[in-house]
């Protein structure tokens, strides 16, 4: 398909209609077509389409207007729990009738650890407050990492850990705490509800370009070597060769 003929912002829904992106999973062309708007974070919204005036009384119109961000590479990183850099303006002497000039509004930073249950590994992360809370609130790390939809976490590492996590939910891996089994059943019992079968989960959190990746590899076929094609062939040559001879029932008699 001659992409020049289309626009840039299309090039990539139009890669998924034929070639090697036509033939991903359904399930992850759902993931990429499903995604419904983020959880507001900078702004509150009104909640209703309509309001009351208090100053006349009358009944107006209202809407939610997301306030853009801009998410730096570092915010793939960490989980800054959907925050990022908000570009705007100020006045230089707080006054409406002064200069105004560009400013940058960026989130608090800190840098915890965290310990995953179900990977059985500590991160060092950079977080903000917000994150903090949101695990709070989601009762554990894990928790919130697997509750959290794509759009929120806004985060390459995030959708990293959640593979891994649905990876091994999936496979009851008896690698977590081999010497003491009560305790992994306990673990996985506790997060059964996000099981999800092997063949979905290894596909959560690819990126377009990782995903037709794993495509072609998978469609590779990896070539044979030519000694592996023709001892097989030999092999199979001398098994033919002895069911087709007659066995010897009897034996030859001994001479006197």
């Amino acid at each position: 398909m001659p992409l020049h003929k289309f626009p840039v912002h299309l090039w990539p829904r139009l890669r998924l209609r034929e070639g090697l992106g036509s033939r991903l999973p359904a399930h992850y062309l759902r993931s990429l077509e499903d995604e419904p708007a983020p959880a507001p974070v900078h702004y509150r919204p009104h909640g209703t389409r309509f309001k009351v005036n208090p100053r006349n009384g009358q009944r107006e119109r209202v809407e939610d207007v997301p306030i853009p961000l801009y998410r730096p590479r570092e915010a793939q990183l960490g989980l800054w729990g959907g925050e990022g850099w908000i570009l705007g303006q100020r006045y230089v002497n707080d006054d409406k009738l002064s200069k105004r000039v560009k400013k940058v509004w960026k989130p608090q930073l800190f840098q915890r650890e965290l310990y995953s249950e179900i990977l059985d590994r500590t991160f060092t992360v950079t977080v903000t407050s917000r994150t903090l809370d949101l695990i709070d609130e989601a009762f554990g790390f894990d928790f919130y990492i697997l509750k959290t939809p794509k759009q929120d976490l806004c985060s390459k590492f995030g959708m990293d850990l959640k593979r891994g996590m649905l990876l091994r939910l999936a496979r009851q891996d008896p690698q977590l705490h081999p010497e003491d089994p009560a305790r992994r059943a306990a673990i996985y019992d506790k997060y059964k509800d996000f099981t999800i079968p092997e063949a979905e989960a290894e596909w959560v959190g690819l990126t377009l370009v990782e995903a037709l990746e794993k495509q072609r590899l998978l469609e590779e076929k990896a070539p044979v070597p030519l000694f592996k094609v023709y001892a097989e062939e030999l092999i199979r040559r001398l098994q033919q060769q002895a069911l087709s001879e007659p066995a010897l029932m009897t034996k030859r008699p001994s001479p006197k």
